[in-house]
């Protein structure tokens, strides 16, 4: 009985896998592309008939990225402000959803509110006002600069997403974890955090991809003080505009991209279910 059904859903299935797989080569062809270049010789990079292949493989590229004498400090930099928000806004996030969820005050609904609409505004509006706000701090070529914005602009989406998950936690289970004794901070940490981790990496993965990718607050706050940038302000050094080294840009971007699919691999079956639980929310 289930043979003719499989056979009739064959090829609509075939058509969605087909159509999967046609999608995830257009995904991954600019990845595949950037990494052949950080290979290619550069009279190959040069040459006026591109080709999607290389026959002399080189790595005078990556000699030349790690060559600069300020990389090392430039990647130590971005790992330290992705590092930061991440921890930051996750921690920050799951306290504000768990008071959003589990407490009843006034002006709750406009709080929530608030988040959607600040979640709304385009971070390019919010660039000069922030400029003059780290300027006035005295923030203006630090790290700070770099890790505060972040964090501001990660919490209204990571608040929204770790609220379904907080919300799916029955009150049941809170109720039974103070009866035997359990404090309020002891549901917290040792009951409601574990069950919401999924939803922590999701919205921590977001942050760190905002985060180490950021080139526009690193161009806008680190002014003077290059010490303090990070790996986006690298690839200007390969960049000029009478004679840009492609070569250099690609390796460059290459080694950049390295520590995001190293967390994505790391992440991802926490990943994956903690998308599941914000769709099902």
């Amino acid at each position: 009985m289930n043979l003719p059904r499989a056979r009739v859903r064959r090829p609509g299935r075939l058509a969605a896998e087909a159509s999967a797989l046609l999608i995830a080569v257009v995904v991954a062809f600019p990845l595949y592309w950037m990494v052949l270049s950080a290979f290619k010789p550069a009279g190959e990079i040069e040459s006026g008939e591109p080709r999607p292949w290389t026959l002399a493989p080189s790595l005078d590229s990556f000699r030349r990225v790690f060559g600069q004498q300020e990389f090392g400090r430039y990647f130590l930099n971005s790992l330290v402000v992705a590092g930061s928000v991440v921890i930051a806004s996750a921690l920050i996030a799951f306290l504000a959803a768990t008071a959003v969820t589990r407490f009843h005050f006034r002006l709750r609904t406009t709080l929530l509110i608030m988040f959607l609409v600040a979640q709304m505004v385009p971070v390019e509006a919010l660039t000069i006002p922030l400029f003059f706000l780290m300027r006035d701090a005295g923030q203006l070529n630090t790290l700070g600069s770099l890790i505060l914005p972040h964090i501001a602009f990660s919490l209204p989406f990571a608040i929204w997403m770790l609220r379904g998950f907080v919300k799916a936690v029955p009150e049941a289970l809170e109720e039974a974890a103070y009866i035997d004794g359990a404090t309020r901070a002891r549901f917290l940490w040792q009951i409601l955090f574990p069950l919401v981790l999924p939803g922590l990496v999701a919205t921590s993965v977001f942050s760190f991809i905002s985060a180490w990718n950021d080139f526009l607050f690193a161009k806008s706050f680190i002014i003077s003080d290059t010490s303090q940038s990070t790996l986006p302000m690298a690839l200007l050094v390969f960049y000029k505009p009478d004679d840009p080294d492609w070569g250099g840009v690609m390796a460059a971007s290459t080694v950049m991209t390295v520590p995001v699919l190293v967390f994505f691999v790391l992440v991802q079956r926490r990943l994956v279910s903690g998308l599941g639980g914000a769709v099902k929310d």
